[in-house]
């Protein structure tokens, strides 16, 4: 009953290990612009703005009830139940000056830049960070179904379970191993 206990700990371990690495592979990462891909989205609207002008702070999807929005160039704001705020550019802001935006989501953290410019310059359009990668099973058809790969995998930890209990049932009844 021993070998039984120990080769089910087993394989659910190697299940535990081989389950959790697609997990460690979705680190949080940049998106190639230098903003955070994060599980929840955000943005500040206009990216470009003048000392002393507004600008809008949006996030979705954090399933706490507020987001805290800190900046070198603004007051801290409280994004509260996903509604957006608005924070006032400091007057004394340096024109040309990219400065970084944290949002706090329960402890993860997206960032982005503002940059400032004088106030007779027309900012570009906004750019929204998309929301992080949903880590999971799915192929890249889109699709919610586990891929040949999944089931393959599955197959084999399931087969390998199987043997090792037929083999130590036939030890402990005394049959050939």
């Amino acid at each position: 009953m021993r070998a039984i206990r120990t080769a089910s700990a087993a394989l659910l371990a190697t299940a535990a290990v081989a389950l959790s690495a697609p997990a460690a592979l979705a680190a949080p990462a940049e998106d190639g612009t230098g903003r955070n891909v994060t599980s929840f989205g955000f943005s500040v609207t206009p990216r470009t703005v003048a000392p002393g002008g507004t600008v809008t702070l949006t996030s979705d999807g954090c399933e706490v009830p507020s987001v805290t929005v800190t900046s070198g160039v603004f007051d801290t704001v409280t994004l509260t139940e996903g509604r957006p705020g608005s924070a006032t550019v400091d007057a004394d802001a340096r024109i040309g000056a990219e400065y970084e935006i944290a949002f706090d989501c329960k402890g993860e953290r997206g960032t982005t830049t503002l940059t400032v410019a004088p106030a007779h310059t027309t900012p570009p359009a906004p750019l929204t960070p998309h929301k992080g990668v949903k880590a999971g099973f799915g192929g890249s058809t889109g699709s919610d179904a586990l891929g040949a790969a999944e089931l393959a995998a599955g197959a084999v930890l399931i087969a390998g379970a199987l043997g090792t209990a037929v083999v130590l049932t036939r030890r402990r009844a005394g049959g050939r191993p």
